[in-house]
Parts: C-alpha cells; structure tokens; sequence
C-alpha cells in the first residue's frame, strides 16, 4: 500500500533534502508541500494523505498549531514533527498536538521512514537523540520507539562524520557547508547533534575530538 506524505517546511533546501529521502521508498508518495502551516491548511482539505513530516519552527503559524488544525480536518494522518532542536517542551507540545514522532532535522533517515510506515499515538517513533517522554501525564503514552544512541562516534550518521572530518581539516561552517554542497543552518544543526551524542561541551572539545578521530587530517 502506498503511503501518501505531506513534506510542510519553510526552509526548501531540507523539503528537497527530505524529498530526495523519501523519494528512495518506493510505498511513498509525496502528495503535497507546504512552506507554511497557512499554507498546508489551504491544500489540506483537497488533499488526502496518510502522515505528514511537519517543521516546528515556521512563520505565522508554527508547527504546533498546524498539526493540531490538520488533525482537525484529517484525523487519522501520522503527522512527524521536524525541528532543529530536541528541547523536551518542543518533544511534548507535538504529542500533545497529537503527533506520532519527532526527530531533530539532523537525523532523519532509515528511521523516519519508519515512523512513517509505523508509527501510532500509541507507539511513537523518535530520533536517537530525542529523550522519551514515556509515561508522562503530558501524552499518556506506554511505549516509545527509537533508535539506540551508543557512546562513541558509531552513533554519527554519514553527514555528522562528514562534518566531523571537515572540522578536524579546520573547514569555517561556511566551507563545510560549500564542500558538502549544504545549506550553512543545517552545519550547525549537524555540529549540535555531534556534540550532544559524543558528550562535548565547547567548540574547543569538538575540534579536539575531530582531530583526534582523523588524525591525518591537515
């Protein structure tokens, strides 16, 4: 059965990013984008679709609230919040406006396609770097999906030791994202996701522990 997907996003750099992920499933459609929850409201009601891997952070009216107002006319849609940050308020305020998933823009992958397929009220999917908010008074959830973080640089996805290499070669963000062909906001989302995973508390530590991984690095 194929799934059809809404991609809502202002920033249309990640909307073609996460397209080209999803285009790679061959039971995903992509029915419909959005660069705004004014936007999506507009086309929702002619629009069928199954979920929705909706941004958090839009102008005129953030994620939060779209889902809420798409869920209103389209219950039964698997709608995946999408944001920069993995803040615990940002994590509840989208269950609580009833969505299924959340994952920080620097992680999405094999994962979200399966939150996609998957995911329910009951059973949500998160990113590896999401903490759950299982048991919460806030959602009422039981049980929670996601991936499992190790410790060292195995948690890194292929864009975060990209970047990690880029940084230990003394690359500015700007010439990361150049050389990695990379909107510049989404290099220091991927800066944020390494230093998080691999317990880093300064830019100094992150350029140490670059080097130190890629020793040969000029």
């Amino acid at each position: 059965m194929t799934l059809r997907v809404a991609l809502i996003d202002d920033h249309q750099p990640f909307r073609e990013r996460l397209r080209a992920l999803l285009d790679h499933d061959p039971d995903i459609e992509i029915v419909a984008e959005a660069g705004s929850g004014h936007e999506l409201l507009d086309i929702a009601p002619t629009t069928q679709m199954d979920a929705a891997c909706m941004d958090i952070s839009m102008p005129g009216m953030n994620g939060i609230e779209a889902t809420r107002r798409l869920l209103a006319i389209h219950p039964r849609v698997r709608v995946i919040g999408l944001s920069a940050y993995a803040d615990d308020h940002y994590v509840e305020a989208m269950l609580n406006a009833g969505a299924v998933g959340y994952f920080t823009k620097g992680d999405v992958g094999d994962a979200l396609l399966e939150a996609i397929h998957r995911a329910t009220i009951e059973r949500p999917y998160f990113g590896p770097d999401i903490s759950l908010p299982v048991g919460s008074s806030a959602t009422g959830q039981t049980m929670a999906v996601k991936a499992a973080p190790d410790a060292d640089a195995a948690s890194l996805g292929a864009n975060e030791m990209e970047v990690l290499r880029l940084i230990g070669e003394g690359f500015t963000a700007p010439q990361i994202a150049q050389s990695l062909t990379m909107d510049p906001p989404m290099v220091d989302v991927y800066r944020r996701n390494i230093m998080r995973k691999l317990g880093l508390n300064s830019d100094a530590e992150l350029t140490q522990c670059a080097i130190r991984m890629h020793p040969n690095a000029s």
